[in-house]
């Protein structure tokens, strides 16, 4: 009785000891990916911020010359100043970045995800008959 019981738990160390083992090497994987997210969102708000800027310095030179030249009125100013949301034909880098991420987890995950509910399907089967 004591044998069984210490093979039972020797038997149940090692089954915990490769699911730990599968959780780390899957919990990698999400890592990677959130890692390349993260750098992307990162990039991407480095790259509107440079955009902004360099706008905003265009803009200041525009209403200066105007000023200067005694062309700048309040309504001319403001159109200048105020920002237009327009969004262009292409979505941002950040969508372009969320869609491949998506896409990469779609293609690494999904063919998996169902591979495995079909073996252990099968082990539970044939552990029953």
């Amino acid at each position: 009785m004591k044998k069984e019981l210490e093979n039972k738990a020797e038997e149940l160390e090692q089954t915990l000891a490769k699911q730990l083992e599968l959780l780390k090497k899957d919990s990698g994987d999400w890592v990677k990916i959130g890692g390349i997210a993260i750098a992307g969102g990162l990039i991407a708000l480095a790259i509107l911020k440079i955009k902004k800027r360099k706008k905003n310095r265009n803009t200041e030179k525009a209403i200066d010359l105007l000023e200067r030249e005694g062309l700048l009125n309040e309504e001319l100013e403001n159109k200048l100043r105020n920002n237009s949301n327009a969004k262009g034909f292409w979505p941002t880098l950040s969508q372009r970045l969320l869609i491949l991420g998506l896409a990469y987890a779609k293609e690494k995950y999904l063919p998996n995800l169902f591979s495995i509910e079909d073996a252990e399907d099968a082990e539970s089967k044939s552990g029953q008959s």
